[in-house]
């Protein structure tokens, strides 16, 4: 299973913002041994930025407890208060050959 979080951020926050993501993503892949990564949509809109997190290979029965360490980081950490508007959560699974 892999997660896609985007979500919109002030580019007055963006380089705090960027610490606080990545020290959380280092403490998820040190926890629970999923890294992930972090893009930006090129350009902005009326003084936001929209930014994508990325999760990949998380187990189907560690999705609750992914997500639930995830949330307490964001709040821990003070990443929540500095996104704009709400975060958007996205799951893809790899496609199955058909037999």
């Amino acid at each position: 299973m892999d997660l896609y979080i985007y979500y919109r951020v002030d580019t007055a926050h963006a380089t705090t913002l960027f610490g606080k993501i990545k020290g959380v993503q280092a403490m998820l892949q040190a926890r629970l041994g999923i890294a992930g990564s972090l893009k930006r949509r090129p350009g902005e809109q009326e003084g936001l930025q929209t930014w994508m997190e990325i999760y990949q290979g998380i187990l189907p029965s560690g999705l609750d407890e992914f997500t639930a360490t995830l949330a307490r980081a964001l709040e821990d950490s003070g990443a929540a208060a500095l996104i704009s508007g709400q975060r958007h959560v996205e799951q893809f699974e790899d496609v199955a050959p058909c037999a």
